[in-house]
């Protein structure tokens, strides 16, 4: 095994066992393992649907896209980047087919749990678009926060005068933030709030904050949430497959 050739630099030979030595040391070892007992599992799954045919015309059109979003429709452009990537094209468009076929087996192990998961934790991918008012002392947040309530004062006004964030130069306005991302305090402090109400002062980071719900976002399960989820849940589901699996590096 010691002078099984697995790479050479020139006329040097760097075996399995060094280049597994390599990753030891670099603390690359554990990636590299778990990577390779992931396309084990992905493989075992892809022989056990033997029948699982990827339609040409969808193949050649994400192979079209690729070239389109990579700058590589001009043929010789294209054919420099396969030799650049010691690729030809049959093996390069063979990756493919099997890409889109791992996309199908994605969908297929993960179609019952998805709707599911989602339901379940819906409220987290909510979104919610915020302003606030940061400042230094309770009670500045205390006066300001009386301003707008009592006397009508304008919070994008307040915050352009007033605010230590950044988001001052845009009145307050944060954006669209994930529920799930927001800390604890904050999300527990608005999850009855109704669009318009403004909650606190709260104290974050030495600071006081008054912060208004401008907008809820309701999660739908498609694009971006449905594949980060789809991805989440594969991940759980080739793991799976491993559990009371007894797996062991035969190379020391």
């Amino acid at each position: 095994m010691e002078t099984e050739k697995f790479i050479t630099i020139d006329d040097e030979t760097i075996s399995l066992r060094q280049a597994l030595g390599y990753l030891r040391t670099s603390g690359d070892l554990q990636q590299f393992i778990m990577k390779i007992l992931r396309q084990h599992v992905i493989e075992q799954e892809l022989q056990s649907q033997a029948d699982l045919e990827i339609d040409g015309s969808l193949l050649e059109q994400a192979i079209i896209n690729f070239r389109l979003q990579n700058q590589l429709v001009q043929s010789d452009r294209f054919d420099q980047w396969l030799q650049s990537q010691s690729l030809t094209y049959t093996t390069f468009r063979n990756q493919f087919a099997a890409g889109l076929k791992i996309e199908e087996i994605k969908t297929k192990v993960t179609a019952e749990q998805l709707e599911d998961y989602f339901q379940k934790n819906q409220q987290a991918f909510e979104q919610v678009v915020l302003s606030r008012i940061v400042v230094e002392t309770f009670d500045k947040a205390i006066e300001l926060k009386a301003q707008i309530e009592q006397t009508g004062a304008s919070f994008e006004a307040l915050a352009k005068e007033h605010s230590l964030a950044g988001e001052k130069a845009y009145n307050g306005m944060m954006g669209a933030i994930l529920v799930s991302q927001l800390p604890p305090a904050i999300r527990d402090a608005i999850s009855t709030a109704q669009p318009g109400d403004i909650v606190g002062p709260m104290e974050l980071e030495g600071r006081y904050s008054l912060l208004r719900l401008e907008q809820r976002i309701p999660a739908t399960l498609e694009g971006q949430l449905k594949r980060q989820l789809q991805e989440q849940l594969f991940e759980q589901w080739w793991q799976s497959k491993l559990q009371n699996k007894n797996v062991k590096l035969q190379v020391e």
